[in-house]
């Protein structure tokens, strides 16, 4: 098939998600076309409008879900073949995988191998996708770099992810398939255009959008799960990564396998910033800040929740080109605006 536009063509599932989004946003300004691809379970349509009005670009989009295999056959066919696929499709909720693993496995990893499949049938092969530290379970030692062992999984969210990562590498050796794994620690934050954020359906599971609604009055306290964990203050240790960064590392993900830099055909890297915050931290943080009041209370861990971990994101600095430039002020700043810009909609 003749390509009518030379320009390179990448595909977003979880498109109109939180980070599929903003990842979408970079991917146009750096001058690339755009599909986005969802199945509206956990983000909306309109979305899809706010990524046309950050870019002044123009995107399609498809109502597509990963499970129903037919009807992601149908779609590929009707499309001239992707030069590169960001695949984010996936529920994310760790406490809700420990309550209901079979929807996180049949989901995380039934969407990946019809995805994979419909790849290959279109010859469609370069892929860049959606990891997580939480591939590392409960780490021996902080901070973690790639080479770190990987511990039992703490979750069925996690261990899907390090599945994932599994199949992919397996595929990439026996095919034309060249992909990169992205392991990224905890995005937080909104574009400065606050057209775009995260916005989570129901009770958010991530603690940014949880600290934001409380502080708005959505939410009549922010629950912290443990104060006995073996950190300074007694809560838990994330490492934090501002959303417009983690999206530019997935600009620079791409760009390396359309211009085959690598001589390895399968690549993982750590996103994070290389400093941890405690949930305390991060509430003070916000306060602080945003000159508002977080009401709080203290309640049992959850279920595969871990200590501590960030991340050392040297190898991401050498070979991607790529270190977040956002601090934790910049982070905290742009959820509230963004939280501020979703009550006067």
């Amino acid at each position: 098939m003749i390509r009518k536009n030379p320009m390179k063509r990448i595909l977003v599932t979880g498109g109109t998600g939180y980070i599929g989004s903003h990842t979408a946003v970079a991917l146009l300004e750096a001058g690339l076309e755009v599909v986005l691809l969802d199945n509206l379970s956990n983000s909306y349509r309109w979305v899809a409008d706010r990524v046309v009005q950050i870019s002044g670009r123009q995107v399609q989009f498809a109502e597509v879900d990963l499970i129903n295999r037919e009807q992601l056959h149908g779609f590929f066919g009707r499309q001239e073949p992707f030069d590169g696929v960001i695949h984010f499709a996936a529920l994310k909720a760790v406490g809700e995988s420990v309550e209901n693993p079979l929807l996180y496995y049949r989901n995380n990893i039934g969407g990946l191998m019809n995805l994979l499949e419909a790849m290959q049938l279109s010859g469609s092969g370069n892929l860049v996708f959606s990891s997580s530290c939480t591939v590392y379970g409960n780490p021996e030692q902080v901070p973690v770099d790639e080479a770190c062992p990987l511990q039992p999984a703490m979750s069925p969210y996690g261990n899907t992810k390090r599945i994932a990562e599994e199949m992919i590498r397996d595929q990439v050796q026996v095919g034309k398939l060249r992909a990169v794994a992205l392991r990224y620690f905890n995005p937080v934050g909104a574009h400065p255009s606050a057209l775009l954020g995260e916005l989570p359906m129901g009770i958010p599971n991530n603690l940014m959008p949880f600290i934001a609604q409380t502080a708005i009055g959505i939410r009549e306290r922010l629950l912290v799960f443990g104060n006995d964990y073996p950190t300074p203050d007694g809560t838990a240790i994330r490492d934090y990564i501002h959303i417009t960064d983690l999206a530019d590392a997935h600009v620079k993900a791409i760009h390396r396998l359309l211009s085959v830099e690598s001589p390895e055909p399968w690549e993982i890297f750590n996103l994070g910033t290389g400093k941890g915050y405690s949930v305390l931290e991060m509430i003070n943080a916000f306060e602080t800040v945003n000159g508002v009041k977080v009401p709080w209370q203290y309640a049992p861990r959850r279920q595969g929740d871990i200590p501590a971990i960030w991340a050392n994101p040297a190898k991401a600095q050498q070979l991607l080109g790529w270190k977040a430039t956002r601090n934790l002020t910049d982070m905290v700043a742009s959820a509230w605006k963004w939280q501020m810009a979703l009550q006067n909609r």
